[in-house]
């Protein structure tokens, strides 16, 4: 169970706004604040590279963490500026060519399919986007069949940016392991409000964000890549973080995820993202997913007694974002007269998931998303304004 009382009391910002924009970017705790500001105020004494040697221990425990929220080994773990430049690391680090498949779906993030189509454009590769089935999930049967006709690379989204399904992230693993094919998940929205494994699943790389569900600072995110794979991928630049200038005309990777990393970094942030990874771990994951899914049914409900208003989730299994439509008021209009009256939402615009919101004639969404700080009476203030 989650002691609400206590994580608002934790959570400074909640006392002055309804946040319901937690996909967007949560109300970090102040434990979290707190270790960011201090970091900084200890560069402010002591100097920057001084600052870092000294808090060497608290940097190297940010990787212990995300180890353990997902369930690898630190030297699987690289600590990046947000999660799509971890999933761009990733993904430019293939070497693709004329007629090599990357599989994608439909409900696909903007970020993500932009790199596709340029590596697309550049390369010749083609990009294969499965067919969707029964309540918007990706055809499982459709995937096993252009998994048989060989393809390079598997990149899904676990839980789009604009909508409450959760994509079926391990049955997707499954069915590309046994096709001995990659496999890169983005678990932006995901991670933090849902436990995620990544052996479980079965993804070969992960990309994630510190500033969404985990409730830890922006500017923060990681890339997990499993060993098995990390030797086999030469990251798309590399500084002398990443390399070692062994010889005049010689380098040499370094053998880690850290490959994926740069020398110049946020410390502060990073500090702060352990912090938040320990903070999640200690309300614990399944406790986190409970209360976020209780609340955004409940949500769901209350959004479908009010008239006008239309909620737009898809999915079996869903998590704490919730996507509805006002009839006849932009979804613009709407989160602007919510956050004029202390309500933070969002907007899903059709641009940031063509692939989806044009099938479906949806040219924009209102988002509200849900964390365990948030409360009933904040949902029923939402409804009351709409």
């Amino acid at each position: 169970m989650i002691d609400v009382e206590r994580a608002r009391r934790e959570t400074p910002g909640c006392a002055r706004v309804a946040h319901l924009n937690n996909a967007g970017a949560a109300l970090p705790p102040a434990a979290v604040t707190d270790a960011v500001v201090g970091h900084l105020r200890l560069e402010e004494r002591m100097g920057g590279y001084e600052a870092a040697e000294e808090a060497a221990p608290a940097v190297e425990h940010t990787y212990t963490a995300i180890a353990r929220l997902i369930g690898c080994a630190p030297a699987e773990v690289a600590v990046v500026e947000n999660a799509t430049r971890g999933w761009d690391m990733a993904f430019y680090a293939y070497d693709l060519r004329p007629g090599d498949r990357v599989l994608t779906i439909r409900t696909e993030y903007a970020s993500n399919v932009i790199a596709l189509l340029q590596v697309a454009r550049r390369t010749g590769a083609e990009i294969v986007v499965i067919e969707t089935g029964e309540h918007g999930l990706p055809s499982l049967d459709h995937l096993a069949r252009e998994l048989e006709r060989g393809a390079a690379l598997v990149a899904v989204t676990h839980v789009p940016t604009h909508s409450g399904l959760v994509n079926p992230a391990a049955e997707i693993g499954a069915l590309a392991r046994a096709a001995g094919v990659p496999y890169l998940l983005d678990a932006c929205q995901s991670v933090g409000q849902l436990p995620v494994d990544v052996a479980a699943i079965g993804c070969d790389m992960l990309a994630a964000t510190g500033r969404k569900f985990l409730r830890g600072p922006r500017g923060t995110g990681f890339l997990y890549v499993s060993q098995r794979l990390v030797q086999r991928l030469e990251p798309p630049f590399l500084d002398l973080h990443a390399a070692t200038w062994t010889a005049p005309d010689l380098y040499e990777i370094r053998p880690d995820a850290r490959r994926f990393e740069t020398w110049e970094t946020n410390y502060a942030g990073k500090i702060g993202l352990g912090v938040a990874v320990d903070y999640a771990l200690g309300w614990g994951l399944d406790a986190i997913e409970a209360r976020v899914t209780a609340l955004a049914e409940g949500l769901r409900a209350r959004l479908g007694e009010v008239p006008g208003v239309t909620v737009r989730d898809e999915g079996i299994r869903r998590c704490g974002i919730v996507t509805f439509t006002v009839e006849g008021v932009p979804a613009a209009e709407v989160s602007a007269r919510l956050r004029a009256a202390g309500i933070n939402t969002s907007v899903s615009p059709m641009e940031y998931a063509r692939f989806d919101l044009a099938a479906r004639g949806l040219p924009d969404l209102v988002r509200a998303s849900v964390h365990y700080y948030n409360t009933e009476e904040e949902l029923d203030r939402l409804c009351a304004e709409l």
